[in-house]
C-alpha cells in the first residue's frame, strides 16, 4: 500500500509542484484559539485536534479572542447610557459595524445590521422585500437561504403575499444560467438569492453573471456569503450586489454575532425585524413610529462584543497580503481532493463540472460506509472532526445522489497539510483494515461501544457521559 507521503510527493512530482522550502498550507495562516488542544483516542493515546469542521464553526482568531478580552472592562449599555463606559461601549459597537461594513466593500449608503448569523441576516432580508413581489431562488441553497423566502411565500402565516419560485439546478454552470435567464424573463422578479460558495461543494455561479441577468430583467441580487466572505474576500460595491448576509462564527469570531449589508431603502422602510425597545422613535397608545435602519431591525440590547470580535476578525483577514488566503486555502484544497480521488471507494462531490474556484469545502462518500461511522471513526481513531449528515442542505444531497448523508471537509486559516494528510491516510487505513474499535448507532448517533475516553477536565461535562446519547439526537442534518 502506497504510504500517504509518498502519495502526495508522487502527485507533486506529476504535477512539476515540487520545490524546496515551504509551501503554502503548510503552516497555519493565523494563529486561532485552540490550535494546540489535544484529543484522546480509543488507543489511550492523544493527538493535536485537526480541525476540518471550519464550514461549520470557525475557531476564533486569536486577536480575536486577544480584542474580547481587552474590551471586556469596558462593556456596558449602548445608545442611550449616560455613564462613561455606556459611550465608549457605544461608539465601539458603532466603529465595528464601520469595520464590518468596510469588510465587504459597502457602498456609501449602504446599511449593517448587527444580527445574530447567517440564518437570521437572511430572514431579516426576506421580511423587507416589498409586498407582492416576486423573489428567485436555486434549489441548491443552504437551507438559511431557501426556507425564508419559501415561508415568506404566498402570503401564509407571514401574510406578505410575497411569492418564491425554486429554480432547480441544471447539469453545468452554463445550463444553470441559461435557466436563470429564461426565468427571469418569464416574469418580473424584485430579488434574485444565491449562495456564494455551497457550504456542501464551495462551488458557486459565476456573480458576475448573475448579477447582470439580474440587473437586465430589473432584479437587486442578494448573496448568502457564510462560506464566500471568510475564504475569499468580497465587495458589494466591486461586483455590484445589493445585500450580503454573513456570519461571525464562521469567520474566526464565534460571539454569536452576524452581518446583513446592502441598500438602505428596503431596510428603512421594511416591517421591524423586532418590535421592541431601541427600534422605535416613538410609542403611543395608538400608533408607533420606528426608527430608520439599521437601529429598526437591532430591538433590544446588541451584542456589542460579538460585534467587536467579528469587526477585530475582520480587520485580522483584511490585513492579510493580497491573495494569500486564496492562495492557503487553494493550496489545501488542492491536496485534499488529489488525496480522496486517489483512494478506491471514495467519491468527491461536484455540482457542476464546468465550475471554477470553489472554496476551500470538499464533501465525498467512502464506498457503502455510513457517513456517521466514518465522522466517529475519524473523531475517535485519528483525532479528526469532520461533518456528515445533509449539511442543511437536503435538495442538494439528493440531486449529488446522496441523500443519506455524506462526509465533508473544510479548511481555514488555522488549517496544515498535516491536518488534510491526516484525514487522507486515516480513509486509507479504513479501505483496507476497516475500523479498531466498534461503534454502534445510539439514537440515531454513531458512537464508540463501551467508549473509554476520558473526559477533558472542564467545568459542564462531568455529567455527559450519562447524557451524551440523548445530546446527540437523530437529526445530524446540518
Amino acid at each position: 500500500m502506497t504510504t500517504i507521503t509518498e502519495l502526495f510527493a508522487c502527485a507533486d512530482e506529476a504535477s512539476g509542484t515540487a520545490a524546496p522550502g515551504p509551501r503554502s498550507g503548510d503552516a497555519p495562516l493565523l494563529p486561532v484559539v485552540g490550535a494546540s488542544t489535544t484529543v484522546p483516542l480509543v488507543d489511550g493515546t492523544s493527538r493535536t485536534y485537526a480541525n476540518l469542521d471550519c464550514a461549520a464553526s470557525a475557531p476564533a482568531l486569536e486577536s480575536v479572542g486577544a480584542r474580547v478580552a481587552e474590551v471586556l472592562p469596558l462593556y456596558a449599555s449602548v445608545h442611550r447610557g449616560a455613564g462613561y463606559l455606556s459611550q465608549v461601549s457605544t461608539a465601539l459597537y458603532e466603529t465595528s459595524r464601520q469595520s464590518i461594513a468596510r469588510f465587504v466593500g459597502a457602498r456609501e449608503d449602504d446599511v449593517a445590521i448587527i444580527t445574530r448569523n447567517t440564518t437570521d441576516s437572511l430572514n431579516l432580508l426576506a421580511g423587507v422585500v416589498p409586498h407582492g413581489e416576486a423573489v428567485l431562488v436555486l434549489d441548491v441553497e443552504h437551507h438559511a437561504n431557501l426556507l425564508p423566502w419559501v415561508q415568506h411565500s404566498g402570503g401564509g402565516q407571514s401574510g406578505t403575499g410575497r411569492v418564491a419560485t425554486v429554480l432547480p439546478v441544471q447539469p453545468t454552470v452554463a445550463a444553470t444560467l441559461d435557466a436563470l435567464r429564461t426565468e427571469l424573463a418569464r416574469r418580473p422578479y424584485a430579488l434574485v438569492t444565491v449562495t456564494g460558495a455551497s457550504n456542501v461543494t464551495g462551488e458557486a455561479l459565476p456573480l458576475d453573471r448573475v448579477v447582470g441577468l439580474a440587473r437586465a430583467a430589473g432584479a437587486r441580487v442578494a448573496v448568502d456569503g457564510a462560506q464566500l466572505v471568510p475564504h475569499r474576500g468580497f465587495s458589494l460595491a466591486a461586483t455590484d450586489v445589493d445585500y450580503v448576509a454573513f456570519s461571525g462564527h464562521k469567520t474566526y469570531a464565534p460571539f454569536g454575532a452576524g452581518a446583513l449589508v446592502g441598500r438602505r431603502d428596503w431596510l428603512d422602510t421594511g416591517v421591524p425585524y423586532l418590535a421592541g425597545g431601541g427600534a422605535v422613535r416613538d410609542v403611543r397608545a395608538d400608533r408607533t413610529v420606528w426608527q430608520p435602519a439599521p437601529a429598526r431591525h437591532e430591538a433590544g440590547s446588541p451584542n456589542v462584543l460579538g460585534a467587536i470580535a467579528l469587526a477585530q476578525a475582520c480587520d485580522t483577514l483584511a490585513d492579510l497580503p493580497a491573495g494569500a488566503l486564496e492562495a492557503h486555502e487553494q493550496a489545501l484544497r488542492d491536496r485534499l481532493v488529489r488525496g480522496l480521488e486517489r483512494l478506491d471507494g471514495v467519491r468527491v462531490a461536484r455540482i457542476w463540472p464546468d465550475s471554477t474556484d470553489p472554496v476551500g469545502v470538499v464533501t465525498f462518500t467512502v464506498a457503502d460506509l455510513n457517513p456517521g461511522l466514518v465522522a466517529a471513526y475519524l473523531a475517535a481513531e485519528h483525532g479528526i472532526g469532520v461533518r456528515d449528515g445533509r449539511f442543511c442542505a437536503h435538495p442538494l444531497l439528493a440531486h449529488l445522489g446522496a441523500s443519506h448523508g455524506a462526509v465533508r471537509a473544510s479548511v481555514g486559516v488555522g488549517t496544515t497539510a498535516e491536518h488534510v494528510d491526516r484525514l487522507v491516510a486515516a480513509l486509507g487505513v479504513l479501505l483496507v483494515r476497516g475500523t479498531q474499535a466498534e461503534y454502534e448507532v445510539v439514537d440515531g448517533c454513531w458512537s464508540v461501544v463501551d467508549d473509554t475516553r476520558p473526559l477533558i477536565e472542564v467545568q459542564g461535562l462531568d455529567h455527559l457521559a450519562a447524557t451524551a446519547a440523548a445530546a446527540c439526537g437523530p437529526a445530524l442534518d446540518d
